[in-house]
């Protein structure tokens, strides 16, 4: 049983008999994990606040195959974000990439690019405010990263390019569909909407707040993907 150690970011955790916690934590290395932090809520914890929401930190533990739990030795605190959530819709933003992260993520599946992407949206909410543009970045990412967004500017079934004219989905649905291949009860997508989605997938986030798209674009982007991660988490968020 050797003691492990790795970056991670603290994605829920809960009070577990009178004194430990129940940790789940994205290791960088090894991917979703879940551990039990001994002693983590008495008054003198070792732990302090190193797991808290969405903290980045440095992690000891040891893991057992026959195992589910891990045993969490020691945190040390690279960045808090604790201080974010004194706001009230960043917390709630912060609070939805946590649960979403951990919903899509299969326990002890490598994640590093979710890894990077959890700890980008966290430091643009803190830097930019709760700003749609920065959840619509996360959402549709997630979506990407998930292998469940098709092209957002050609029909999944003809095949057609689709520029000015609304497209079509479903949450369950591979990809776009135009309007002669829709189904009566697809949701319709905006040319603008699918703009800005595009921009997201082929640009930076520090570009994107830049060109500073319009707050409507942004919610409806983040409608649709949030549709597509509950379809796929098979619950509401």
């Amino acid at each position: 049983m050797p003691l492990k150690e790795s970056e991670a970011i603290v994605l829920r955790s809960f009070p577990l008999g009178e004194g430990d916690r129940l940790v789940s934590f994205l290791d960088r290395q090894s991917g979703r994990l879940r551990g039990v932090a001994r002693g983590a809520r008495l008054p003198k914890s070792r732990f302090g606040s190193t797991l808290e929401l969405l903290s980045h930190i440095r992690i000891w533990y040891f893991e057992r195959e026959t195992r589910d739990l891990v045993r969490i030795n020691q945190c040390e605190l690279i960045e808090s974000f604790l201080d974010v959530q004194s706001d009230y819709q960043a917390g709630i933003i912060l609070a939805l990439v946590s649960e979403v992260t951990e919903a899509v993520l299969g326990e002890r599946e490598a994640a590093d690019a979710q890894f990077r992407l959890v700890l980008l949206t966290a430091r643009a909410i803190r830097q930019h405010g709760p700003s749609p543009v920065v959840l619509a970045y996360f959402c549709l990412w997630t979506v990407r990263l998930g292998g469940w967004l098709g092209p957002l500017d050609r029909c999944s079934r003809c095949g057609r390019a689709m520029e000015d004219e609304p497209a079509y989905f479903s949450a369950g649905s591979p990809g776009l569909s135009c309007g002669q291949c829709r189904q009566e009860w697809m949701r319709a997508i905006s040319p603008s909407a699918r703009m800005v989605g595009r921009q997201i997938l082929s640009g930076t986030l520090d570009r994107l707040l830049k060109e500073d798209p319009s707050k409507a674009n942004s919610d409806e982007i983040s409608s649709c993907a949030l549709d597509i991660l509950e379809h796929h988490m098979e619950r509401k968020l």
